[in-house]
Order: C-alpha cells, then sequence, then structure tokens
C-alpha cells in the first residue's frame, strides 16, 4: 500500500479527503496543526476523525502564526458573520497557510518516502483563498520536485492530490457520504461557542449548510 501523507483539519472536506484516500488503499500519514487559530477545537474533530479510521500516525503540529496576524482567524478581528457580497480575498484568509502546511507535509513525505500529499483544497464552494487554486497546486507541485532529494534524484517524484478541488459542496459531501463518513464528527466552524457548537453565520457554516441543502441532507453538526 503506497504511503500519502493527508493534511487533517478535522473539518467537512478534509474528512471526506481522508475517507477517498482510504478508499484508494492508500496508508495515511495524518498532520494536524495547531496554529493559534480562534477554533482549536477542530484539532479535537481531527482526533475524532484520525481515530475513527484507524490511522495510527497522525502528528499534531505546534506553529503560532499569531506572531503575524493578518487573519480573522489568527487576531483579534471579529470574524465576517452572513457575509453574502463578493468583497475579494475575506479576512479569514491566512497568509500563505497551505503554503506552510504544504511545506511541513513534504518535509514529512519525504522521511516518509511518500510521493502523495492529499489537501482538501476546493476551487468551487470555497471563501476566495488563493492558495486554493489549480494553478497554485500546480505551481507548489513543480517547486516540491526541484526542492527535495527524491524530485532530483527521479526516485521519489512528489504528486499533490486534490481529489475535490473541482467539486461543488453538494458534491463534497454526497462522495463523503457514499464513503461512510460520519459528518457529525466534524467541525467547520470559523467562530465557535466555548462548547464547539457552529455559528451558523460564518462563511465556513454558509458553505457548509448550502452544501447539505443542495445535496439534500440535513447537516448533523451542533449549532447555538
Amino acid at each position: 500500500m503506497p504511503r500519502a501523507v493527508l493534511l487533517l483539519s478535522g473539518g467537512l472536506d478534509s474528512t471526506t479527503l481522508l475517507a477517498h484516500a482510504v478508499s484508494e488503499q492508500f496508508t495515511v500519514h495524518a498532520m494536524t496543526f495547531r496554529y493559534g487559530q480562534r477554533h482549536a477545537v477542530e484539532i479535537e474533530a481531527a482526533r475524532r476523525v484520525s481515530a475513527l479510521y484507524g490511522i495510527s500516525d497522525h502528528v499534531i503540529v505546534d506553529i503560532d502564526l499569531r506572531t503575524f496576524g493578518g487573519s480573522a482567524l489568527t487576531s483579534d478581528v471579529a470574524v465576517p458573520k452572513d457575509r453574502h457580497d463578493d468583497v475579494g480575498i475575506p479576512i479569514t484568509y491566512v497568509p500563505a497557510r497551505n503554503t506552510i502546511f504544504l511545506s511541513f507535509a513534504l518535509a514529512w513525505a519525504e522521511i516518509l518516502e511518500a510521493g502523495d500529499i492529499f489537501i482538501g483544497v476546493n476551487a468551487l464552494d470555497y471563501s476566495g483563498y488563493p492558495d486554493c487554486r489549480p494553478e497554485y497546486i500546480a505551481a507548489y507541485e513543480r517547486m516540491a520536485n526541484l526542492a527535495t532529494r527524491g524530485g532530483v534524484e527521479g526516485t521519489n517524484r512528489i504528486r499533490i492530490r486534490t481529489p475535490l478541488i473541482d467539486r461543488t459542496k453538494a458534491q463534497i459531501i454526497q462522495l463523503g457520504l457514499s464513503l461512510g463518513v460520519d459528518y457529525a464528527a466534524t467541525q467547520s466552524c470559523y467562530d465557535p461557542d466555548a462548547s464547539g457548537a457552529a455559528c451558523g453565520h460564518c462563511d465556513a457554516c454558509h458553505l457548509r449548510l448550502k452544501g447539505f441543502a443542495e445535496a439534500g441532507v440535513k447537516d448533523p453538526a451542533r449549532y447555538v
């Protein structure tokens, strides 16, 4: 079974991604980040999901992006609620987050001699983040194979796997349900309350609720 590093946040997309990678017969090594995010309850969701799938190698990486701020997820800036207009890249964008996460995953893939890195980015039903686009992923994959021993020597070419990138949220949910995903174990909200209940009004909640509605399925998440 080929090895893969998979970025697991505990959210809807990354949990579907994990179910997909397992169904594709990959031996998954999961990586979750505690990066100073205000919605750190997602880390517990990632642990739950990892346990459900019997992932024996799940690491929690500690970095602190609050050092730089610049995002409503890593500073005291309020998380936008009920945002229905297109205002460009929103304040919930964390500068260079996927580049940082992928770089950690790339280092681990080198150690494991894993040729595949899975990331649950999506370029359809998403918040407009620049590091979720296909051209970004293609550029990162080129860089990864220029920057690693296996890439240079041709012994371990890296592929950045993004099977959700061109699916709507409803299609992602339908895929997950077909793979037996328990979405009650997941956490998507950017601004949950102390108990972990979702706010129902941030961009992540809107996208999730819209996806479940379009899929014709009730969202099992807890909401305030």
